[in-house]
């Protein structure tokens, strides 16, 4: 009887101790992921038509060996968390024992609208035959567009056509505001006369605009004795008029 006793409590010693060891390996084993972007990406900004690189840190701290299946994600909306879109799965069946650290790396493309939207990631991993999902990055990220090349003739096209419209706005709007200054700028200017006389520049001819203005001036007219005036060369033909006739008033005497 007392043999029977012993028997029952190591039966149920031992059912207890596969239950605890059950309950032990039926739990979910600690393992941390943490994922971030590249150190080039400091704001976390998604890039559309890009492919946007994270890093992925996996630290198994658990006291059993797992095995990595994949990394995936979805974006959410910011108002309701509902689903936008999700992210392709990256596979990777990869083993990682206890205590052992992974870096592992990751892309995200985006064709959205910009602005914000929440990035959410997840680790999965199997132990012991069981599935478990870890989050590796649950925040909101802002979508952008690509900077634009200055070579990119799309964009020069895009540049012209605005600047075209906004010319045309502004001189419609001119001539809106202003039409009396716009009729006067089209009309034709006219012709200015020229300065000074105008002379023949033919054969013989001179233009006085072009002579210095010394040589154009006429020599001071001078009185002789008899009243009239006479200039400086008519001077010298009077003086000799004048001896001429004294000659013939002695020849008389």
């Amino acid at each position: 009887m007392r043999f029977q006793t012993l028997l029952g409590y190591g039966a149920g010693f031992a059912a207890l101790w596969s239950l605890i060891g059950a309950v032990a390996y039926a739990t979910e084993p600690e393992v941390l992921a943490v994922a971030s972007f590249a150190e080039a990406n400091v704001f976390g900004h998604v890039v559309n038509g890009e492919s946007n690189k994270l890093v992925v840190l996996v630290e198994n701290k658990s006291d059993r060996d797992i095995t990595l299946e994949n990394i995936a994600g979805s974006f959410h909306s910011t108002e309701g968390n509902k689903l936008v879109k999700n992210i392709t799965a990256q596979a990777l069946k990869l083993p990682l024992i206890q205590g052992a650290k992974l870096s592992l790396p990751y892309a995200v493309h985006s064709e959205f609208k910009p602005g914000d939207v929440r990035l959410n990631l997840w680790l999965e991993h199997t132990a012991d035959g069981q599935k478990y999902r870890v989050t590796a990055y649950d925040s909101v990220v802002t979508v952008v567009e690509p900077e634009g090349s200055i070579f990119d003739i799309k964009l020069w096209i895009t540049y012209l056509i605005v600047l075209g419209l906004v010319g045309a706005a502004g001189y419609y709007t001119y001539l809106t505001l202003f039409p009396e200054q716009a009729k006067k700028i089209r009309k034709a200017p006219a012709v200015s006369a020229p300065v000074g006389p105008v002379t023949a520049t033919g054969a013989g001819g001179y233009q006085e605009e072009w002579i210095p203005e010394h040589h154009l001036k006429k020599p001071k007219a001078k009185k002789t004795k008899s009243g009239t005036a006479a200039t400086s060369g008519e001077e010298t033909s009077g003086a000799e008029l004048s001896g001429a006739e004294g000659r013939k008033r002695k020849g008389k005497k």
